[in-house]
């Protein structure tokens, strides 16, 4: 498995509808992508800060996802909220443990 960490700087006053718009736009787009496994936002909301965390099932998937524009596109439903440039980083997951909800 691997997992794309997506750092960003949102406007702290936009901050409630990026979310909305992640929540509503973003999370749903995401499910449909071929080997996409799981979704993570975190935020602080003083200072705007937000982290995202995708995992795919293979590095090949997460490599296509962004070869094939989809994670452009998503960068770009955000782009007048944010106040700065999206930065990323790719990772291999060594170990993954989530309880059930």
């Amino acid at each position: 498995m691997h997992a794309r960490a997506t750092f960003t700087q949102v406007q702290p006053d936009k901050l409630d509808e990026a979310i909305r718009i992640y929540h509503d736009s973003i999370v749903p787009a995401a499910k449909q992508q071929r080997g996409f496994k799981n979704l993570l936002l975190l935020t602080d909301r003083t200072s705007g800060k937000c982290i995202t965390i995708s995992t795919w099932e293979t590095e090949a998937d997460l490599k296509a996802n962004e070869d094939s524009g989809y994670y452009k596109q998503q960068l770009d439903k955000l782009a007048p909220y944010l106040s700065g440039s999206a930065t990323r980083d790719i990772y291999e997951v060594s170990e993954a443990v989530m309880a059930m909800q």
